[in-house]
């Protein structure tokens, strides 16, 4: 079983190799690769964590691997059709449609994988949901990545400082939020099929809570806090906030299973 200090140590070695590789040769047809390579660490390293501890879980690795496509791929899709009829300028109110869309989005990758399996595990709920939420925030930093490399006009650093400071936050965002949700969707199943009722509609609401204070808190500390304080602060409530709710999740998760 590969161990997920292993993908995080072998995949920084290959990052860190391949930026050396293409200021050495000043190939910019490495770009991609290593944009990729960045902003795929973590999001990997995260979905092994949680596969790695599935106990009784009935998963396989192709089945976390599809959820982790369908959810990046579907869900950056989805959103992408999504904000702009919806959100014109990010500020503190439209924080919380954003966090209402992408939400509902990334779960889409979920509901793909699930529908010809057995989906009443909690566990399943909340590794497939981990795996689909990490696979938007991969492909979504590969974006921001992208576009940070253009508006500071190629540089190289720039690309650098956005993929290791998304790299570093996504274990708190994306693919916490998704599980979370997931876990809840799969516990309520009846018969094979997804209930949705209040529990599931009030996780649905949690995360998306928990997505719009991550974008908007930011702003709101800002008018009465240095600046850069406002999004350490920020973003470390929330995150703590999600990790607290996603701990509760699996050790009801594990507690079922093993009942």
């Amino acid at each position: 079983m590969l161990s997920w200090w292993r993908v995080l140590l072998s995949g920084l070695l290959l990052y860190v190799l391949g930026i050396a590789v293409m200021i050495v040769s000043s190939n910019p047809n490495l770009f991609p690769t290593v944009v990729m390579l960045g902003n795929f660490l973590v999001p990997v390293t995260y979905v092994v964590f949680f596969y790695n501890r599935r106990h009784l879980s009935r998963l396989s690795a192709p089945t976390t691997a599809m959820s982790f496509f369908y959810g990046g791929v579907l869900g950056v899709f989805a959103a992408s059709l999504l904000e702009p009829l919806f959100v014109r300028r990010l500020d503190f109110p439209t924080a919380f449609v954003v966090g209402l869309i992408e939400e509902s989005a990334k779960i889409l990758g979920v509901l793909l994988i699930a529908r010809r399996r057995r989906h009443d595990s909690e566990l399943d709920g909340l590794i497939l949901g981990a795996a689909a939420g990490m696979g938007f925030a991969a492909l979504e930093s590969n974006g921001y990545a992208f576009s940070a490399f253009l508006r500071s006009g190629g540089s190289l650093s720039v690309t650098v400082v956005v993929t290791l400071f998304r790299g570093l936050l996504s274990p708190v965002g994306h693919g916490t939020w998704t599980a979370i949700l997931a876990s809840v969707l799969f516990r309520e199943s009846r018969a094979g099929r997804f209930h949705i009722n209040r529990k599931v509609i009030g996780a649905y609401l949690t995360v998306a809570l928990l997505h719009g204070l991550w974008d908007g808190l930011p702003s709101l500390i800002s008018a009465f806090a240095f600046p850069g304080v406002d999004l350490i602060v920020g973003q470390a409530v929330v995150g703590s906030a999600g990790l607290f709710i996603l701990w509760r999740r699996w050790r009801e998760a594990v507690r079922r299973e093993r009942g």
